[in-house]
């Protein structure tokens, strides 16, 4: 399966890499020409393509979402995080809601459409070794969200798991995004098997994964928020297989 993969992988790479050049533009002309709205939507559009790239891995999704979830409210998205390719389901799947991430601030340059989004389309990049820096930051996005009935996407675990297995929630920007959107929902969600697309590492990529995404029931941003996170984090986990 290895061996097969190398071949396989390069399609996957020149595949995923002319989609992000080809929307990088896209998305320029859409924020400048067109504002807000037609940018979001390319960058959704952009991920279902990325999505589509996977597929070349043999990558199968399943997003189960039975929940009723307010579009009139902010909403704070918790997720246990496995790789990066968590990432383009949650924006295509919950596309109506805008989800804004946290994220490294590397990720901001260097990388065709994804640095372009995160810098321009409203997420918050913070450098993970200055701890103020990143508290601010992130309470801006938890204002902004507030401000935009937008969502913020969070992955409380801090980096990838590279087994699946959940590393501990780290509570200090959670507390943050529930202080500065205090009217967000918090929604979580599980994701299991996206660690089996970077099984071998970067290169090659591993081959059949099925990524599973399951949406819980939102619980509301009240009470002692130590307990409110030890239930979100609960919920989470215990579904993970």
């Amino acid at each position: 399966m290895k061996l097969l993969s190398y071949p396989i992988t390069l399609i996957f790479f020149a595949c995923f890499g002319l989609t992000l050049v080809i929307f990088h533009p896209i998305q320029w002309v859409c924020l400048h020409v067109f504002g807000y709205n037609a940018h979001h939507t390319s960058v959704f559009v952009l991920n279902w393509f990325l999505m589509r790239c996977t597929n070349i891995l043999g990558t199968r999704y399943r997003f189960e979402n039975t929940q009723q979830i307010p579009t009139d409210r902010p909403l704070i998205i918790v997720t246990n995080h496995q790789s990066m390719y968590d990432i383009p389901p949650i924006i295509w799947y919950m596309r109506k809601y805008h989800p804004k991430f946290v994220a490294k601030k590397e990720l901001g340059k260097g990388i065709p459409s994804v640095s372009y989004n995160l810098r321009h389309g409203g997420s918050a990049l913070i450098d993970r070794k200055d701890g103020k820096q990143a508290i601010m930051e992130i309470g801006k996005l938890g204002s902004y969200i507030e401000k935009h009935t937008r969502s913020a996407v969070i992955f409380p675990e801090g980096t990838r798991s590279r087994t699946g297995k959940p590393k501990p929630f780290k509570p200090m920007g959670l507390k943050m995004l529930m202080k500065k959107a205090p009217s967000a929902l918090l929604v979580p969600i599980t994701i299991n098997n996206s660690w089996k697309l970077l099984r071998f590492g970067q290169f090659p990529m591993g081959l059949g994964a099925y990524v599973k995404f399951k949406v819980h029931a939102p619980i509301e941003n009240t009470g002692n928020p130590d307990e409110v996170i030890k239930l979100v984090e609960k919920t989470i986990t215990k579904a993970i297989l």
